[in-house]
């Protein structure tokens, strides 16, 4: 398994992108105040030793080095010994509203793309435990199975589009079903459901379905996408984006149904939270999870891992010393052979 041990120094490859358009800027400036100085023709005569495509090479040795020495402050790793081991999880669905009126702006920059950031970093938060992901709008569908897999947890819900409904609502009652179904029965634990959804045209029998679930050891807690306000729900319509209408040609403001959210959490066990709590939401959502009762599992992890920086500091090192020893002039000589230059 390849990591990054230091993966935070990463967020400073970013620099490089800047420093190299300075670099075209500061290039691009001095080739048009040469063009102001005099006839183009003239000044290659006068600068005859002088090669533009040196002083890119330099530059681009300057930034590669760059590149390669924050790389080497990441230490790259590769893992060389796995194990099984033992460790405690809970088993966590995620089930997520696809539904058309997911697509609203009443909270920047939407509401799905503001549930998937909330989902990123839920799971982020989450990591130890096994967790699933369900999508649902007028049905719902198993997305991915439980898992430690993290990162096609994370590619799933950040695939996730209001495109994918076969057809429109939000079937709250079928997604919790779906996720009873979906776990295993012989593991006698506590499980949990966290439906990420605006609560609107919902299914009444959600209720009924999140008591009957906590009964069985399913806890379902609640996360409101949306405000009381609510928002124009944006379609395209022949190439042009409008928003959705009735049938009495008015446009439909869709408004987060706070109340179904709240008897949601209420009935299955769990607790109700805003989207809008961001971090505070999912903190408080962590500790309650911790406090279920967790399954024995047997997970494969990498106990050894060999470190690559050196390969990178290399040749960082390199490139930056090559930079110091190219020169910006000609090489060879002029045609009145002339040497141009001496190393």
């Amino acid at each position: 398994m390849f990591r990054f041990e230091n993966i935070d120094c990463l967020y400073a490859l970013p620099i490089v992108l800047v420093l190299a358009a300075l670099v075209y800027y500061l290039m691009k400036r001095k080739k048009n105040q040469l063009a102001k100085v005099g006839d183009p023709k003239l000044l290659n005569r006068l600068m005859k030793d002088r090669s533009t495509n040196k002083e890119w090479l330099k530059y681009g040795l300057w930034l590669f080095g760059i590149a390669f020495l924050i790389i080497a402050c990441s230490n790259p790793q590769w893992g060389t010994k796995k194990e099984k081991v033992k460790a405690t999880a809970a088993d966590i669905y995620i089930a997520l509203d696809i539904s058309r009126s997911m697509d609203a702006k009443d909270i920047s920059p939407s509401r799905l793309e503001r549930s998937k950031k909330f989902v990123e970093e839920l799971i982020n938060t989450l990591k130890g435990d096994r967790i699933g992901l369900i999508s649902f709008a007028g049905s719902a569908y198993l997305q991915i199975p439980l898992t430690s897999d993290y990162a096609a947890v994370q590619l799933y819900a950040n695939a996730a589009n209001t495109d994918q409904a076969g057809t429109q609502g939000t079937a709250i009652q079928e997604a919790i079903d779906l996720a009873s179904k979906a776990f295993e029965d012989d593991t006698p634990h506590q499980r949990a459901i966290i439906v990420i959804s605006d609560g609107e045209d919902h299914d009444d029998a959600a209720i009924s379905s999140a008591s009957d679930a906590r009964d069985n050891g399913l806890v379902t807690f609640a996360v409101g996408v949306g405000t009381t306000e609510g928002g124009m729900i944006p379609v395209i319509d022949r190439g042009r984006e409008t928003y959705k209408k009735d049938e009495e040609g008015v446009p439909v403001i869709s408004k987060l149904n706070m109340s179904l959210m709240q008897d949601l959490a209420d009935a299955g066990g769990g607790n109700f939270y805003l989207i809008n709590q961001g971090s505070d939401a999912i903190k408080d959502l962590k500790s309650r999870l911790d406090r279920l009762q967790k399954r024995d599992v047997e997970l494969n992890s990498f106990t050894e891992y060999n470190s690559y920086y050196q390969y990178f500091l290399f040749i960082g090192l390199l490139c930056l010393l090559l930079e110091q020893l190219a020169t910006q002039r000609k090489s060879g000589f002029d045609k009145e052979g002339k040497r141009l230059w001496d190393f």
